[in-house]
């Protein structure tokens, strides 16, 4: 990894007041979670359900195959024993700093949250509340985990009860993505992290930073990077803990 990048990203931090993170999959994959497109992420399963896991996690299959979408949410993705990365904490560390003023996440495990962050926009919403498809009834995440990948059913409206995320085929939460456009307008900073900025229309809010520096992480290319001020091709874990961890 290049020193010179290292200390340059921090004195870039050093001078800004402002900063917002906005980060994706990458974020997640050093806790252990899979990511969709790397040789064991979750395109892999095509073979095990016959078809894609954007075609699982779309609101029409959890409509009509719900038994389907928990053995493949409870197996893939609902892991209680994950936890956050030194990625994660090192953000909390640049929040309690006063650095840090927004992280905007394409993520849903609450990994963020977890590791003490407190101002974090999930575009995507979030698995760590589960809710009635119907309605909207709350129920704890560790009942659906306790029914072992079976379909929780409402007590009070016998509805299927599904994660509070956005699953393929509905809108963005207004309001998060609201948030998180006047973040990225008023932040002098952005760092992107652990994305490969390909999921719309998440990726198309960066085009309103009006701030000075861009810093780049992910180990593959992006359509950013010759936007960003500087680029690295690491671990996102192990350049933050070398530029901000103590």
């Amino acid at each position: 990894m290049d020193e010179n990048k290292i200390q340059a990203f921090r004195e870039v931090i050093g001078s800004s007041n402002n900063i917002v993170f906005f980060g994706g999959a990458g974020v997640s994959t050093e806790s252990g979670i899979k990511d969709y497109r790397s040789s064991d992420g979750l395109y892999t399963t095509v073979k095990e359900y016959g078809v894609q896991p954007e075609e699982i996690l779309s609101r029409r299959f959890f409509e009509k195959k719900p038994e389907v979408f928990y053995a493949f949410y409870f197996k893939h993705l609902l892991n209680s024993d994950v936890q956050p990365n030194v990625a994660h904490y090192a953000l909390t560390d640049m929040e309690k700093a006063g650095k840090l003023n927004a992280v905007i996440t394409q993520n849903v495990d609450g990994l963020h949250q977890k590791a003490g962050s407190k101002n974090v926009l999930e575009l995507h919403g979030t698995i760590a509340v589960h809710r009635c498809h119907h309605c909207r009834l709350e129920y704890p995440t560790d009942e659906v985990i306790a029914l072992g990948g079976k379909v929780p059913y409402c007590r009070m409206c016998g509805g299927a009860v599904r994660p509070d995320a956005v699953f393929y085929g509905e809108t963005l939460n207004e309001t998060v993505v609201n948030l998180a456009v006047g973040a990225i307008s008023a932040a002098d900073m952005l760092i992107i992290g652990g994305t490969s900025l390909a999921v719309y229309p998440a990726s198309a809010y960066l085009q309103y930073f009006r701030g000075r520096k861009i810093v780049l992480i992910n180990k593959g290319e992006t359509a950013y990077d010759s936007r960003a001020d500087i680029v690295f091709r690491d671990s996102i874990g192990e350049v933050l803990r070398r530029t901000i961890c103590k």
